[in-house]
């Protein structure tokens, strides 16, 4: 089974698929409340009991991650997000490593979609055109919606890592070749 992670100190994404590259898990684990949340290290201790959840349930074995941002973009994540990103990063690497016993192979966004067969159109929002990909290919990841009719903020997360872990069991089908 494959497990990929879509990273972030807000949300973070995880799906896992089977043999068949079929959903068998897909959740997204919100970390924005400071109050519950306060630090990169509880987020880091909360992360941590959810991947020993999926270790019990499933026999991972492979992990991808979405790569995070190597570079700093005018009009997007400041340098000081992408730092604490990056450590976010590193702490989820790690436990993957410890708790599946796997080094986690990273795989950038981009290429994860291009993988998958997700066009992002000039001048189009990635991220909405992953969960329309999602919701017209994928049935087993469940989105739902906020009153005035959108995707919760969350789904986007799942259906990003959605992306990576079907980009990654691409990955493993084209070894086994």
């Amino acid at each position: 089974m494959i497990l990929g992670l879509d990273i972030s100190t807000s949300i973070t994404g995880a799906t896992v698929l089977n043999e068949s590259g079929e959903v068998v898990f897909c959740e997204a684990f919100d970390f924005r409340n400071k109050k519950y949340f306060p630090s990169l290290f509880v987020k880091g201790q909360e992360t941590k009991a959810l991947l020993r959840e999926i270790a019990k349930a499933f026999k991972i074995e492979a992990v991808y991650i979405e790569q995070s941002l190597q570079s700093f973009r005018s009009g997007f994540s400041s340098a000081k997000t992408l730092s604490v990103l990056s450590r976010f990063n590193g702490i989820v690497s790690w436990l993957c490593y410890e708790i599946f016993d796997l080094q986690p192979e990273y795989i950038a966004a981009t290429s994860a979609r291009k993988k998958c067969g997700i066009k992002i159109p000039k001048g189009s929002k990635a991220k909405q055109c992953v969960i329309n990909y999602v919701l017209d290919n994928v049935p087993d990841v469940s989105i739902e919606y906020t009153k005035h009719g959108n995707p919760k903020p969350h789904c986007f997360d799942k259906a990003d890592s959605w992306v990576i872990a079907h980009a990654g069991w691409l990955d493993c089908q084209n070894k086994e070749k």
